[in-house]
């Protein structure tokens, strides 16, 4: 992997914005890979806030703290309004929050009404378009929401008691049209296993990882510590590997390698579990679930694009960027050929 270190004087978030990384809270600065800084907003904005998404276009960003019930709507820099979730184990699990666009229109995915509610926001008006009589959501506190690159599906990667991870998957267009249809997912993996931790390869295909947790120890049909590719058109897992160490979130390159920032950032072969590249010099956190308690020191923002295949970690004054080595981002060019 190739390393830059990028310093920064007062940094309080950060958020990839095409190959840049930009600080939303501070007034929208903006640090290029090139070493030039530039200032896209007019306004700092206090609270120690501490994590921030953006949508697609780069108009609207969302300000937030991870563990707090508090965040802030933004437009070109501008406050928009505040938005808020229950305090229901706020202090416990990361803010659910994510952007989509559908038929041009923005909208802004989270929890405003209850814990366990996800509702679609309209970023400019701030109607909830999915607030209709009769939901009745089900006892999930949502958490690490993820869009897929053609905004077709909405990923839950939050908890339920007892407790226990719980990755759901929903069909945007069909839940717009019919909110209930948040309220009880119909996609998830269908293993007797605790996934911990999940994310999009594609359009359809999902990696997830399992825990050490099993529902029917005398069924598994996936093993516990293992990865497997979910293709959530069939509802099937395959390709299980064990991975040669401990591992947390996981960011798929490709179908072939991924990322894994548990304790520090690696680069696993999906194929065999093999460790393939690493830097141990970088603490990156040991967040391997929703529930991530109070310690905000173990858990480093960590962001990822999605287009170049990046990792930028916020240090002490400093942001830490990782690109993977060519090798891995040909690898899925070389076995389609």
């Amino acid at each position: 992997m190739e390393r830059k270190t990028i310093t920064a004087g007062f940094l309080s978030t950060i958020c990839w914005l095409d190959t840049a990384v930009v600080d939303w809270a501070s007034a929208g600065q903006l640090y290029s890979l090139d070493g030039k800084e530039k200032q896209l907003g007019k306004y700092h904005y206090g609270y120690n806030f501490d994590s921030s998404i953006v949508s697609s276009d780069g108009q609207y960003a969302f300000i937030y703290k991870k563990l707090e019930t508090k965040g802030l709507l933004l437009k070109n820099g501008e406050l928009l309004r505040e938005i808020n979730r229950s305090y229901y184990y706020a202090d416990v699990y990361e803010y659910p929050a994510a952007f989509v666009t559908v038929n041009y229109k923005t909208y802004l995915v989270h929890c405003p009404l209850e814990y366990s509610r996800l509702d679609f926001e309209d970023v400019e008006t701030g109607e909830l378009i999915t607030d209709i009589p009769g939901r009745k959501p089900s006892y999930v506190f949502h958490s690490r929401l993820e869009i897929n690159a053609p905004n077709t599906f909405l990923m839950s990667k939050g908890w339920c008691w007892h407790p226990t991870d719980v990755v759901q998957v929903f069909n945007i267009d069909a839940c717009i049209n019919n909110p209930l249809l948040l309220d009880k997912s119909i996609l998830s993996p269908n293993i007797d296993v605790e996934v911990c931790t999940a994310s999009f390869i594609n359009d359809s295909k999902i990696m997830i990882g399992t825990s050490d947790e099993a529902y029917d120890d005398e069924n598994l049909n996936l093993p516990l510590k293992h990865v497997g590719i979910w293709d959530i058109g069939l509802n099937e897992v395959t390709n299980f590997v064990k991975i040669k160490g401990e591992f947390g979130n996981l960011y798929p390159i490709n179908d072939k390698f991924s990322w894994d920032t548990f304790k520090f950032p690696k680069i696993i072969n999906l194929d065999n579990g093999e460790i393939v590249d690493k830097d141990e010099s970088i603490y990156s956190g040991e967040q391997n679930s929703s529930m991530i308690g109070h310690d905000s020191l173990k858990y480093p923002q960590i962001v990822f694009n999605k287009q170049t295949k990046q990792l930028a970690i916020k240090g002490d004054g400093k942001i830490e960027i990782l690109t993977p080595s060519n090798v891995f981002l040909k690898a899925e060019m070389l076995r389609s050929q």
